[in-house]
């Protein structure tokens, strides 16, 4: 992503690529057609996996997501890396602050998507993983402090054991 024609932070072209999104609701029309690709139309089904039919014998369809929604796919669909995607989202570059809103708000709601998986998958093993990579921990606490007295009783021919 190239810094925008037109915003007060670029430092213009000197040779490097052309801006790859001219305004931010070029961006913002690109993540939407991201998200939007994961969704599918599909035939209704029931509980048995039959194909639910209307009265005329044809398919109830359904806008099922059939993609996860992923900071990876949201990178190749904008034609970037995640690295990049990431230091736009910190501020850094010649990108405004409406640039890194709106990559934010895209990563949160794979974030989002990531978190959600845990409480629905069969397995949360992959949305853990996903969700470290988003900066959450996976820490547990232990308190080794330990109040009150402690006594030792040496037993035994001590004088053996040291020489």
């Amino acid at each position: 992503m190239g810094a925008p024609k037109g915003n007060k932070y670029a430092v213009g072209n000197n040779g490097g690529r052309p801006a790859k999104f001219e305004t931010v609701e070029e961006l913002v029309n690109v993540i939407n057609s991201f998200f939007e690709s994961c969704f599918k139309d599909m035939p209704m089904k029931d509980k048995d996996g039959n194909v639910v039919l209307d009265d005329d014998g044809r398919p109830y369809i359904e806008h099922q997501q059939v993609e996860p929604f992923t900071v990876t796919g949201l990178a190749l669909a904008l034609g970037t890396t995640r690295e990049t995607l990431m230091d736009v989202e910190n501020g850094n570059g010649p990108y405004t602050k409406e640039y890194s809103d709106v990559i934010m708000r895209a990563k949160l709601i794979c974030q989002n998507y990531a978190e959600r998986q845990m409480f629905t998958a069969k397995s949360a093993n992959g949305a853990i993983f996903a969700l470290k990579n988003y900066g959450w921990k996976d820490k547990q606490e232990i308190d080794t402090n330990v109040s009150g007295e402690i006594t030792v009783t040496l037993e035994g021919d001590l004088d053996k054991w040291a020489k």
